[in-house]
């Protein structure tokens, strides 16, 4: 067992502003808001501006997070962005998240594991944690 507790102590989260509904699908794609309801349960979803990046939409959910873990970027040892939509293939998103944030240089990197990348980041943070490698770490679903 580890003397190191790992514990989630904040999080946050951002929604770009641009909705985009089953209705508007349906004005440029043969689909009705009915059809994708019922096979997904999908009403709505947002759509990124055109200069917002991965890391933009992560950056703001990550300062949601540490304000309300009372936490400051100064203190995170560790970046975890969970994305299949990075920012570039290299560097990654956690690497701009951090720059960003204004976070000390450190680990900082992103997990492409598709809709299980979020659980796999946090997998990944404990463990770290677990073994006294880091003692803050963000975990960003982007």
């Amino acid at each position: 067992m580890s003397q190191f507790e790992t514990v989630i102590s904040g999080v946050g989260g951002y929604l770009p502003e641009r909705i985009v509904t089953n209705a508007d699908l349906a004005k440029i794609v043969d689909t009705s808001d009915e059809w994708i309801r019922s096979r997904s349960g999908i009403v709505e979803r947002r759509f990124a501006a055109d200069d917002q990046a991965t890391s933009n939409l992560a950056t703001i959910a990550a300062q949601r997070a540490l304000d309300d873990a009372g936490l400051k970027a100064g203190d995170v040892d560790l970046i975890i962005v969970a994305t299949v939509t990075p920012d570039r293939t290299f560097p990654s998103s956690a690497v701009y998240v951090q720059a960003k944030l204004g976070a000390p240089p450190g680990i900082a990197y992103d997990l492409s594991a598709a809709c299980a990348g979020f659980l796999y980041a946090l997998s990944a943070a404990q463990n770290c944690i677990a073994s006294g490698q880091v003692r803050h770490a963000l975990v960003i679903g982007a």
